[in-house]
């Protein structure tokens, strides 16, 4: 028990906020004025000059120079076909009602290409070309309402394309440039329909000289540099500490939109953008639902609370799971299925390394947790089948810009130094049969899962979230911990376990 306490004050100490929170010619034409505070252009962005407590000098987005972007396109090119076209759009605003715009979460490609974090955009390369960036039309009464944004102007000098035009012109260029490309390249899923109406790309659909994009740029995404790898491992430190503050009030506070209220508040404070997802925090038989959602109801004295968050730090994102006893206290059917959920996560990790594969530890997680449930009558032999109503889920996903990142690169791909994975073990045990299982009443209302972010090295890997408790012994002592410091937010008398 001393040696948890240990732990879990070098883990709180740790806990506190992050200190680091086409032509120019064509441009004359436009002829737009850009909007300046105390000389300071305003590109719609944060900038090194707008922002220098956030941008270092040539960086476009945090962490991330304009070198590192123009290398990026340069690999994209190299990788695609001669006479290749690509075309990249931004993500479209959503709305909340007509006039209310929910918060903007720029496609991971384009932001990836382009370092634009704003709507409304169409990014085109090609090795004639160049990155030429077709920029939205702004009216005056638009900046009225919602600000300034970039324009042509910061296209090029900001950016750094090569060429940038007004959206109102694409439709007069792009067709040209699709009519002289073999093949045209754009993402299925998130493509525009500014361009996809164009008699030219039509014509060229019907040719079968489209293609799908997503492939090429899952696999640039795949390996991070230096610098992304910095940004991953600062928003794994945001929500690993703001994860260790949540449960530290789940002590007192049992409402589950309390909890979801605290990790969001936490992670904001710390220096993330948003949330990765919205947060999961499922209380007892809630927390057997993969992606409960609600958010709304009270956890009640004896049960398990899973936490599933993770937050977004300058397009990087984080995801992490921990359950625990808020009352302090595993029951005895508890304590079996989180040991062996906890076992396998901590086996499926020592397996991470260069030239393994995530199917791979899919497998061995598999086998792990098959031969657990039989050992404890959740599963008869013979009837494994039943393995998939109890852990429909894979062991793990890649991550990134998107949560699930390079969602169409094959699980048997292998791991190399610069990827990130989850590892992701669990077991959901609805309070009522709902498919063909027959786990013991004992276990009924039971979910679990023991999520951690695992950075791949040249020496095997690195657990960007292991600060936050796991062991049953740190759990039971931070829940049981009282008084000072870290009891600062105890207002309300803790609950005893059942």
């Amino acid at each position: 028990m001393a040696t948890a306490a240990r732990f879990l004050r070098r883990t709180l100490r740790a806990s506190e906020p992050a200190s680091r929170l086409l032509s120019t010619s064509y441009r004359s034409i436009v002829g737009r004025a850009a909007y300046t505070t105390g000389g300071i252009t305003d590109v719609g962005q944060p900038t090194p000059k707008s922002h220098p407590e956030l941008l270092a000098d040539e960086e476009i987005t945090p962490g991330i120079a304009s070198e590192e972007y123009i290398s990026r396109r340069k690999r994209l090119l190299d990788v695609l076909p001669e006479k290749s076209l690509a075309i990249i759009a931004s993500a479209d605003q959503q709305m909340m009602t007509d006039v209310v715009p929910y918060s903007f979460r720029q496609n991971g490609d384009y932001l990836y290409i382009t370092g634009c974090t704003q709507p409304g955009g169409v990014a085109v390369l090609s090795k004639e070309t160049g990155l030429c960036m077709f920029m939205p039309d702004k009216h005056k009464r638009d900046v009225v309402w919602e600000g300034q944004t970039a324009g042509v102007e910061a296209a090029v000098d900001f950016f750094k394309a090569d060429k940038a035009f007004p959206l109102s012109e694409m439709k007069k260029i792009l067709p040209e440039m699709i009519e002289q490309s073999n093949v045209v390249y754009h993402n299925v899923n998130t493509s525009a329909a500014s361009y996809r109406n164009f008699d030219a790309f039509r014509r060229a659909s019907l040719n079968n000289k489209v293609k799908d994009l997503v492939h090429y740029t899952d696999e640039l995404r795949w390996v991070k540099s230096k610098s992304e790898i910095k940004l991953m491992r600062e928003s794994a430190s945001i929500v690993s500490q703001s994860l260790l503050q949540t449960m530290l009030l789940s002590r007192t506070h049992r409402e589950e939109s309390q909890l979801a209220a605290k990790i969001e508040y936490e992670c904001k404070m710390r220096g993330a953008q948003r949330m990765a997802f919205h947060p999961v925090v499922g209380g007892g038989a809630n927390g057997s639902v993969i992606h409960y959602s609600r958010n709304d109801k009270k956890i009640k004295t004896g049960d398990l609370v899973l936490m599933d968050v993770g937050c977004e730090y300058h397009g990087y994102l984080s995801d992490l799971t921990r359950t625990w006893p808020p009352c302090g206290k595993f029951s005895a059917a508890q304590e079996e299925l989180y040991s062996l959920i906890l076992e396998t996560n901590k086996e499926c990790i020592k397996l991470c390394k260069p030239g393994t594969s995530i199917d791979e530890i899919h497998r061995h997680s598999v086998k792990m947790l098959i031969n657990g449930f039989q050992q404890l009558g959740i599963i008869g032999k013979g009837k494994s089948v039943q393995y998939n109503y109890l852990n429909p889920t894979a062991i793990g996903h890649s991550l990134g810009m998107d949560i699930h990142d390079s969602t169409t690169l094959s699980k048997g791909k292998l791991l190399e130094p610069g990827v990130v994975i989850t590892i992701e073990p669990g077991i959901y045990i609805p309070p009522v049969p709902i498919l063909n299982e027959e786990a013991p009443d004992r276990y009924r209302g039971i979910g679990i899962r023991i999520e951690d972010e695992v950075l791949i090295t040249e020496s095997g890997h690195e657990v960007l979230t292991a600060s936050v408790p796991k062991e049953i012994p740190h759990l039971t002592t931070l829940m049981n911990m009282g008084g000072g410091s870290f009891a600062a937010e105890a207002h309300e008398p803790r609950a005893a376990c059942s």
